[in-house]
C-alpha cells in the first residue's frame, strides 16, 4: 500500500476562490475585510508566517496592515495597544505574533482582543463556544486540519481518533471540533507527553493526528494499516547524505530540512492517506486565518 497525499496547497486554493466570492460581495456594500497583525520585537520564524500573511491578504483583497513594536514593550502598553485596535472599526481581525518577549503574559494579552476580532480564536469566550458546539472564531491550524481530514472525503462517524499533542492552538481545539456533532462525531483519545504507551493508542487509530513538535515522533509500526495520517509537527532537521553524514552549505554550516512528527517514508506504506510536511496542514493555516477574518468582517457589519 502506498498512501494518498493529501494536498494542502490544492484544498487551500479551493477555499480561497469560495473566500474570493465572499470579498468581492463584501466590497460591493463597500466592506473590505482588514486584518492587522501585531508583532513584538524580532522573530525570524515569525517574519515568514508574517510575510505569508501580507501575500495571501494581498492576493485575496484583504486589507492588511503590520504593527511592529519595540520588544521591549511592557505588558500594560501592549494591553493599551490591544484596546486601542479594539476600538477601531477599521480593524476586522488582530493576530498577536507568537513568541511574546519574556516580560508579557501572552494568554493575559490576548484576552484582551475582543471575541469578534479575535481571527486566532484564543479569547476564553471563542473556546467556550467550542465547548457548547457552535464555533464562532476557532483556531486556524486546528481549521485548516479538519478540512484536509474531510477532503479525504472518509465518513467521520464511529471512527476512532488518536490526537497526539494537547496544545491549546491545535490538538484540544481540534478535539471539541471534531466532537461539535451530537450523532455523528468520531471518538477522539488524546495523548500528551504524560502517556504512559503511546503506540497502544496510535495503532487502534482509523484517524491520526499528530502535533506534538517532534520530529520522528511516529514510526511506520506505530500505524494502523489504512489509517488516515495528519501530520502537523513542524520540524527543522539536518539534511543528511547518503551514508548519514551532514549536508554542509557554502558558509560549512549543516543544511536543514523541514519534516513533520511523522517518518513520512515508513508511514506512506502503512496509511491510506497522508499529509506531507511541508504543503499538507501548513497552506491551510492562513488560509483559515483569512476565512476568520471574512467570518469576523461579517459579524462587526
Amino acid at each position: 500500500m502506498s498512501a494518498k497525499l493529501l494536498d494542502g496547497k490544492a484544498l487551500a486554493g479551493k477555499i480561497k476562490e469560495g473566500l474570493k466570492k465572499e470579498i468581492e460581495e463584501l466590497k460591493s456594500k463597500n466592506i473590505v475585510p482588514s486584518l492587522t497583525a501585531v508583532q513584538v520585537g524580532e522573530n525570524p520564524a515569525s517574519a515568514v508566517y508574517v510575510r505569508n500573511q501580507k501575500k495571501s491578504c494581498e492576493e485575496m483583497g484583504v486589507n492588511y496592515r503590520l504593527e511592529q513594536l519595540e520588544g521591549g514593550i511592557s505588558e500594560d502598553d501592549l494591553v493599551k495597544f490591544i484596546e486601542k485596535l479594539n476600538k477601531d472599526d477599521k480593524v476586522n481581525g488582530i493576530i498577536l505574533q507568537m513568541p511574546l518577549p519574556s516580560q508579557i503574559d501572552a494568554r493575559k494579552v490576548q484576552k484582551m482582543i475582543v471575541p469578534d476580532k479575535d481571527v486566532e480564536g484564543m479569547n476564553p469566550a471563542n473556546m467556550g463556544m467550542l465547548v457548547y458546539g457552535c464555533p464562532n472564531l476557532a483556531p486556524c491550524t486546528a481549521l485548516g486540519a479538519l478540512e484536509l481530514l474531510k477532503s479525504s472525503g472518509v465518513e467521520l462517524k464511529g471512527k476512532e481518533v488518536t490526537i497526539v499533542g494537547h496544545s491549546e492552538i491545535v490538538g484540544k481545539p481540534i478535539t471539541l471540533l471534531l466532537l461539535e456533532s451530537l450523532t455523528e462525531s468520531p471518538t477522539p483519545t488524546v495523548c500528551h507527553i504524560a502517556t504512559g504507551d503511546l503506540a497502544f493508542h496510535t495503532k487502534r487509530a482509523d484517524i491520526l493526528i499528530v502535533a506534538a513538535g517532534k520530529a520522528g515522533l511516529i514510526k511506520g509500526d506505530m500505524i494502523k494499516e489504512g489509517a488516515i495520517v495528519i501530520d502537523i509537527g513542524i520540524n527543522r532537521v539536518p539534511l543528511l547524505d547518503e551514508q548519514g553524514k551532514p549536508v554542509m552549505n557554502d558558509k560549512g554550516k549543516p543544511k536543514k530540512k523541514t519534516v513533520g512528527d511523522v517518518i513520512f517514508d515508513e508511514a506512506v506504506e502503512k496509511a491510506s492517506y497522508i499529509s506531507p510536511v511541508p504543503g499538507g496542514v501548513g497552506p491551510l493555516t492562513v488560509t483559515m486565518l483569512i476565512s476568520n477574518t471574512v467570518k469576523a468582517c461579517k459579524l462587526q457589519n
